[in-house]
């Protein structure tokens, strides 16, 4: 069980990575001045990549906290209400993991209407779900 733990450690600060980026190329999308085809195009090719990176990372962050979860019976159980907030987070994340992949879309069209201080809030949501992930998870508040 301690390996798939280390993998899903892994797996989820590399996921985490992705998210933590891919937001920052979203303000610089929007900073490009109109006209500026060549810098608009290299960070969308950018954005793509790591959106591809993202997406290949999340599946064994989630596959392999699923294992823990269900296979190890872990968090499962009386007195267990942080797992379900962390579950709650998780899909808050795959949630945003979404969005990103429809505003790159967005991008992509030519259609972004919201500008770069939207996109630098935006990409601070990553951070406070981790950051409660992990707090859930280590401190394990409404544990009985």
């Amino acid at each position: 069980m301690l390996w798939i733990k280390a993998l899903h450690i892994v797996f989820v600060a590399s996921w985490f990575a992705g998210l933590f980026y891919l937001p920052r190329i979203f303000v610089n999308l929007a900073m490009v001045p109109a006209g500026s085809e060549a810098e608009r195009d290299r960070l969308l090719l950018m954005a793509r990549k790591l959106m591809r990176f993202t997406n290949i990372l999340a599946i064994p962050a989630v596959g392999l906290g699923l294992w823990l979860w269900l296979g190890y019976g872990i968090g499962r159980g009386a007195g267990q209400g942080w797992m379900h907030a962390k579950l709650a987070v998780v899909v808050l994340t795959l949630a945003y993991h979404h969005q990103c992949g429809r505003l790159l879309r967005v991008f992509e069209r030519g259609e972004n209407v919201r500008g770069h201080v939207w996109f630098r809030w935006f990409n601070e949501l990553p951070v406070l779900f981790m950051l409660t992930a992990v707090v859930l998870v280590v401190v394990k508040p409404w544990q009985g």
